[in-house]
């Protein structure tokens, strides 16, 4: 038998098995990195349409005989976009929940806005944080496990 003076090219099984090992963890890797930027632009979205919707409820109560507006009443006047349709309204993985109190001979009015993921755990996971808002303070409340109240600690805080 002759020997062939050319080495064979090409990868072995092991190589090529390396290779694809490799592959995959870098796509687990980028995968899990974008699935947490996502969640948190979508966290950092839901604030922003927090704080635009505490300025428009105070907007609504100072031209409106000092009563804040329902979802239905913003969309109306066109100040929210149309985003903010539908029962209940869905903006970027979050459920926005808008309950109004009227003005009473006793009592202002009053309203309170919740924000919560629309899944919080999980592949699909559209964010972690549940947040709130109410006319009092203005200040967005946040609680990871469940939907927050006026107790819970300030966003930031």
């Amino acid at each position: 038998m002759k020997k062939n003076p050319q080495r064979q090219m090409g990868f072995t099984l092991v190589e090529l098995m390396i290779v694809i090992a490799i592959i995959g963890i870098l796509i687990g890797a980028a995968t899990y990195t974008w699935r947490a930027a996502q969640i948190q632009g979508n966290e950092t979205a839901t604030v922003k349409a927090l704080n635009t919707l505490s300025v428009v409820e105070m907007q609504y109560f100072n031209t409106n005989n000092r009563t804040f507006g329902s979802m239905e009443e913003l969309l109306k006047d066109s100040l929210i976009d149309t985003r903010f349709s539908g029962n209940p309204p869905v903006v970027t993985g979050y459920v926005y929940t808008l309950k109004v109190t009227p003005k009473t001979t006793s009592q202002q009015s009053s309203y309170t806005i919740n924000a919560d993921p629309q899944q919080s755990a999980g592949i699909g996971a559209t964010g972690k944080n549940h947040f709130y808002v109410d006319s009092t303070a203005s200040t967005i409340h946040v609680n990871r496990d469940q939907a927050p109240g006026p107790d819970d600690p300030p966003l930031g805080g």
